[in-house]
């Protein structure tokens, strides 16, 4: 990934809260027939003095557990609030005309090693895990435990877990940063009159780095 140095993102923790929000990830591999992608929701498991371990599953059926060897090289895709920004925004439209449209995102990529387990319980409490993060915001929380025992287990045996031991994080926060305050400031206008709050405070809060234009 390409990423201006305005742009960057080198705070590991603010890139970890970008996973655990969006844990929706697009899995990249290489096999003998070329790149693959595979769309996996996955936990993020802090740990002390790394990057932290990736963990989520896939059908059995999925060749991507038995294609590749233990400890494949992967890249691992998580996209943030994303928005369209249109020069018509811009103040300094009415002043010289010279803007153009462009696309304000945050995008982190995560390199890591690819590694496949079957043990069941390891595979339980992953799902455990998974379950418990994206039933949070809701007022009634459903569990794994309120599935019937031999259901559970019968599901359990049609999957396998994954895990990718994170090697290297890069984050792009795309958020107006080269554009002057006024310009800004009318981005952020047209952003929340979308309805996009989200990125309108991220331009708000992240926008207001020195000008550099890129």
């Amino acid at each position: 990934m390409y990423v201006p140095e305005l742009f960057a993102e080198p705070d590991t923790e603010v890139m970890h809260e970008v996973i655990r929000a969006r844990p929706m990830a697009t899995l990249v591999t290489l096999n003998a027939a070329g790149l693959e992608a595979n769309h996996i929701p996955l936990v993020l498991q802090a740990q002390p003095d790394s990057l932290g371990v990736l963990q989520g599953h896939v059908a059995r059926s999925n060749p991507l557990w038995h294609e590749h060897p233990q400890n494949t090289e992967v890249l691992v895709i998580f996209q943030g609030p994303e928005s369209y920004v249109t020069p018509s925004w811009y103040a300094s439209k009415a002043e010289h005309g010279k803007v153009v449209p462009t696309w304000n995102y945050v995008s982190v990529h995560a390199r890591g090693k690819l590694r496949v387990f079957e043990d069941v319980g390891q595979i339980r409490s992953q799902l455990e895990a998974l379950t418990a993060q994206s039933e949070a915001a809701f007022a009634h929380q459903w569990r794994v435990s309120d599935a019937p025992q031999d259901f559970v287990e019968k599901l359990i045996e049609s999957i396998v877990g994954i895990e990718i031991v994170i090697t290297e994080l890069k984050g792009k926060w795309k958020v107006s940063q080269n554009r002057p305050p006024e310009d800004r400031a009318s981005v952020i206008a047209g952003l929340s009159e979308m309805g996009k709050e989200e990125m309108a405070d991220l331009v708000r809060t992240r926008g207001g780095k020195p000008n550099q234009q890129t």
